[in-house]
């Protein structure tokens, strides 16, 4: 028998078992040697048939444990479908709802399911203000001086040391300071288009992408999206010719979720590459990572600097500080001058306290503890809306990040029923603000990177109510 099909063999084995549930959620596998004298094959024909399990969402590696079948192996709701291609449609900006939404970002008494902020009590606030006192104590100017136009050297140094999974291909010469995020986004959009231009989205696409492209006078094209795999490459590969640029979230994308398995990203990439197209790639999740380790970023398979590679800290360390970064690639000097002109030099207080943390912080515990708190949500979160939300109710599977998608009957209309819910102090991410088209009306985002709670629990449970009293 061939290798292929024995590898295969083995994961169908234990995939039936894991269906008949004689294998259970938490159970351990062999480890690799003694599954290789239980089936009588080779050690690697073993990891194979591990990684297909795991491709398949069924087991998840921990380093230096084992195999374990996942949380997900005994999911009981269908994952959300993929929406067909729309080009011509009528827009429908989602502006006013994300202007409601955003109204609600300082109410203390509301349970904040719609926003992407991850809550206070799981950041190293004590740290952060330990940080804050060491920088002050050092700069003789208190923070009154302009840095660099591409910004400060120090903190460009520590991310470069802390993008170990660009495997020493970024140097702090490659990096330009930003505020935050989205402002690196806009930034490389503002690059590499004129207004009329196109640029390829995910759909659904998280808001402040959609609000940036149409600020530029840009033209966003909706590109259909596996929840699993993410962005269709042979319907983005139809439409390529008339395009100037992508923006993609390829690692635990909003709202999502999903991690683009690599071969994708190297197609993806090659594909660009051949048509000259740039990627932004807002990678601001990327550390937020459920499995074994960090995933690649596309900038990782570029070779031709055509991959723009946005990061920040907003969603681990301190979403007020605003300090984020691009590595632009070959539009580097163009991102300079854009600063110049904007801000001419970020905050440098802000700038010195972040490199301090990533220095002396302890980052990667943080970190660890971070995602441990994160992932213990998403099994909570998950287990929440099984049980308290209708039986039709579709669910997405992140494999990282804070963000759960879920679809609702077709019946349901998400707007309205958000109204309801902040009536009664809970509030989420309706659908609609994912599309400049009239979709997703049925979909909610909801954030677990909120600290884990009765009421968060009791407030999913009345939002399940209010969604079966409406079907």
């Amino acid at each position: 028998m061939s290798k292929d099909v024995l590898y295969l063999k083995i994961a169908n084995a234990v995939t039936e078992q894991i269906k008949s549930e004689t294998l259970q959620f938490g159970d351990r596998l062999p480890s690799l040697r003694s599954a290789q004298k239980l089936y009588n094959v080779s050690l690697n024909t073993v990891k194979q048939a591990y990684m297909e399990l795991e491709s398949r969402s069924l087991v998840e590696s921990r380093p230096k444990y084992g195999y374990y079948v996942s949380q997900t192996s005994q999911r009981k709701l269908a994952l959300p479908s993929v929406a067909k291609m729309k080009v011509s449609e009528g827009e429908n900006t989602p502006e006013d709802l994300i202007g409601k939404v955003f109204g609600t970002i300082a109410g203390t008494d509301v349970t904040q399911f719609a926003l992407g902020i991850p809550g206070k009590s799981l950041l190293p606030v004590a740290q952060m203000k330990k940080c804050m006192i060491n920088v002050i104590k050092a700069k003789h100017d208190s923070g009154t001086n302009y840095e660099p136009v591409q910004g400060s050297e120090k903190l460009r140094r520590e991310i470069a040391k802390w993008s170990i999974v660009m495997e020493g291909k970024i140097t702090e010469d490659d990096l330009v300071i930003t505020s935050g995020a989205m402002n690196g986004v806009y930034n490389c959009l503002m690059a590499v288009t004129k207004p009329g231009d196109c640029v390829a989205v995910e759909s659904p696409v998280y808001f402040g992408i959609l609000q940036a492209i149409q600020l530029l006078g840009l033209k966003a094209v909706e590109i259909p999206t596996h929840p699993i795999t993410g962005v269709d490459l042979d319907a983005l590969k139809k439409v390529l010719p008339k395009l100037s640029a992508c923006c993609f979230v390829v690692n635990y994308n909003n709202p999502l979720g999903f991690q683009m398995p690599d071969e994708n990203k190297k197609e993806l990439v090659k594909m660009l590459t051949e048509h000259n197209v740039p990627l932004v790639e807002d990678d601001v999740y990327g550390n937020i990572y459920f499995g074994a380790g960090r995933p690649k970023p596309c900038k990782f398979y570029d070779e031709a600097g055509i991959v723009m590679w946005v990061g920040s800290v907003s969603k681990t360390l301190a979403p007020g500080y605003r300090v984020g970064w691009v590595a632009p690639g070959k539009f580097k000097e163009k991102i300079i001058r854009q600063k110049l002109v904007q801000t001419v030099s970020s905050p440098s207080l802000f700038s010195d306290v972040i490199a301090d943390f990533l220095e002396h912080g302890r980052y990667d515990h943080h970190l660890r503890m971070f995602r441990k708190k994160l992932y213990a949500n998403y099994l909570q979160i998950q287990k929440s809306v099984t049980e308290y939300f209708p039986d039709n109710t579709k669910i997405s599977e992140p494999k990282g990040g804070f963000m759960l998608w879920l679809e609702l009957d077709k019946r349901i209309c998400t707007e309205d029923l958000y109204d309801e819910a902040v009536s009664q102090k809970v509030n989420f991410a309706p659908g609609r603000m994912f599309s400049q088209y009239n979709q997703y009306q049925n979909c909610m985002r909801l954030n677990y990177a909120l600290e884990w709670t009765d009421r968060v629990e009791s407030d999913l449970e009345k939002l399940g109510k209010m969604i079966k009293n409406r079907i």
